[in-house]
């Protein structure tokens, strides 16, 4: 008699998934770190930041992604008590948020192009700030797909592992670069 595996019968180990994406944001965050770093040498060697005073929609955007992180930290806590219709209304909001950061981000660079600071342009430490909100923007695209992965696996018949395990890889991933977005917006702040 040949007894076939169901997915139920097959526990999967799905640690070294999470590493991956621990090292997924090491390695991000040693990224960032060159640009923060090479941003700090041209500022130090030419005497001067990037001299402008970047758009309230970056304060607004920095806003939103907090939001976001609130309400994917919600849909964790409610896929634990059981009730997935509030973790799917949950993770629709934080897939809204993301999808509002991102356009808030494109305005502000519509912004500092409307006020004469293009990427182009003789003052590298304008153009870092084009290249690291970008960036953080491929980051926030990657993130939205593991948000939307978990939203629509909501809508599945899958086991709680799977559906916790999604979770934990979204909220590893959103959280990391909420913090990350904070980072580089104070750290421009600082050193405009």
């Amino acid at each position: 008699m040949v007894h076939t595996l169901k997915e139920e019968d097959i526990k999967l180990d799905y640690r070294p998934q999470k590493f991956i994406i621990w090292l997924f944001v090491v390695s991000s965050t040693i990224m960032f770190g060159g640009f923060t770093s090479y941003y700090i040498v041209f500022a130090a060697s030419k005497g001067k930041g990037h001299g402008l005073v970047l758009p309230d929609l970056f304060i607004y955007s920095t806003v939103v992604l907090v939001l976001s992180s609130i309400f994917l930290f919600l849909a964790a806590r409610q896929l634990r008590i059981g009730n997935i219709a509030r973790q799917r209304m949950f993770l629709w909001l934080t897939l809204g948020l993301g999808i509002a950061f991102g356009y808030l981000q494109v305005d502000a660079w519509s912004s500092m192009v409307n006020s004469g600071a293009v990427l182009i342009n003789n003052n590298a430490a304008i153009s870092l700030i084009y290249i690291v909100s970008g960036m953080h923007l491929l980051h926030i695209l990657a993130g939205l797909c593991l948000v939307g992965s978990n939203l629509f696996g909501t809508y599945q018949n899958i086991s709680i592992e799977k559906r916790q395990y999604r979770m934990d890889i979204a909220a590893i991933f959103w959280h990391f670069i909420d913090i990350l977005w904070i980072y580089l917006y104070v750290f421009l702040l600082l050193n405009s």
